[in-house]
């Protein structure tokens, strides 16, 4: 069994069913990314397999008749750690790792895998960052009834400097750029994973794409004929060295290139691919170029202060881009569809775990628990 928490709109699960993990027990508490899963499980061309929760994490009792549970996943809230947020970090309400770790107590899983944004990882937060790594190498050590982190931290170093110490989980992580495995969007996001010590150590997939490939592309006129496009007279970009392994970046249009006009309404769209007016540009506010992975798309719950929602065009125009246009960012399948006014979507949307991203994460994973299930 397999169990996603923060399930959002799915597309964690929706790429680590691509992987080979499926069916998942889906836990997510907000009522319209809940009513987008159960729709994506049960219509005509489904999305995911599995099982929907709408419950919130913290008041689940969990049973050990769960067990035996193969994969924890957890996208846990990113704001507490986002750079554009207050900066908290676990003071911030919103820090839901302790009720991971609930989880990962009393299901003992096979292999954790956990995603947040990069800022989770950087120098202020670091203290905090390297107590996740910990209370995941030792999850038994269980905190005390209103214990402080940094007390709890304390105990665990104690146990890991002992003589006698064992870890119950292997644990690595890794700071990614989705873009350098084929998702056509600059987003930063590091991944933390855990799998018990008598699997083999599992080990990050290497990039697939490349910045440096894509800048030879549009350097050479390949990308441009592509598109069937004549190379702009600027055309010339600065040239890296590539590695030739790796495939181009894809940009916006790559991703876009195929979709039909949006409607011009709501009620007559289909694939929630609709016009949406107002969009300006201004100062730090200028949108994603049509010609490079898109900016990080965002949940929108204060606004995108970065343009990352807005697209321009070819003559230098900006537009909204559509909720399918988001998506297709994401890369969620066309088929995948978002209940919910448009606020509700974009902020499905922009808080998903990119599902090609978190393919590419899972498919080692799945390899490594299915070579130890075969041997058994």
């Amino acid at each position: 069994m397999d169990i996603d928490l923060f399930a959002g709109a799915g597309g964690l699960a929706i790429g680590l069913e691509r992987a080979g993990f499926s069916p998942t027990a889906m836990y997510e508490k907000d009522k319209y990314a809940c009513k987008t899963l159960r729709r994506n499980i049960t219509s005509d061309s489904p999305t995911l397999q599995g099982t929907v929760e709408e419950t919130d994490v913290a008041d689940v009792k969990w049973q050990s008749d769960i067990k035996p549970v193969r994969l924890l996943t957890a996208g846990a809230p990113c704001q507490p750690f986002s750079l554009g947020g207050k900066h908290l970090a676990e003071q911030d309400g919103r820090n839901l790792f302790p009720e991971v770790f609930r989880a990962v107590r009393a299901l003992q899983p096979k292999a954790v895998l956990l995603e947040n944004v990069r800022g989770l990882a950087r120098p202020s937060f670091r203290p905090y960052f390297d107590y996740i790594l910990r209370q995941l190498r030792f999850p038994s050590i269980k905190p005390k009834h209103d214990e402080l982190w940094q007390d709890h931290d304390a105990r665990i170093i104690a146990h890991e400097s002992s003589a006698r110490h064992e870890p119950e989980y292997q644990v690595s992580w890794a700071p990614f750029d989705a873009a350098d495995f084929g998702v056509p969007q600059n987003r930063l996001r590091v991944f933390i994973v855990g799998t018990e010590t008598d699997l083999p150590a599992y080990q990050f997939p290497k990039r697939t794409h490349s910045k440096e490939a894509l800048l030879r592309d549009l350097s050479n006129g390949v990308y441009w004929e592509r598109h069937g496009l004549k190379k702009p007279k600027n055309g010339c970009v600065e040239q890296l060295p590539c590695e030739n392994a790796t495939l181009p970046w894809k940009t916006v249009r790559d991703a876009l290139f195929d979709l039909p006009a949006p409607a011009d309404s709501q009620d007559e769209a289909i694939m929630n691919h609709w016009t949406v007016l107002g969009a300006r540009a201004y100062l730090g506010h200028a949108g994603s170029k049509l010609d490079w992975p898109s900016k990080t798309i965002k949940a929108g719950v204060h606004g995108v202060p970065g343009g990352e929602n807005i697209l321009v065009d070819d003559k230098g125009g900006v537009r909204y881009l559509t909720l399918r246009e988001t998506a297709r960012l994401q890369t969620f399948p066309d088929e995948h569809h978002f209940e919910g006014a448009r606020l509700h979507a974009t902020r499905q949307i922009g808080n998903a775990v990119p599902c090609d991203l978190a393919e590419a994460v899972g498919a080692p994973l799945f390899k490594l628990l299915r070579r130890k299930e075969r041997a058994r």
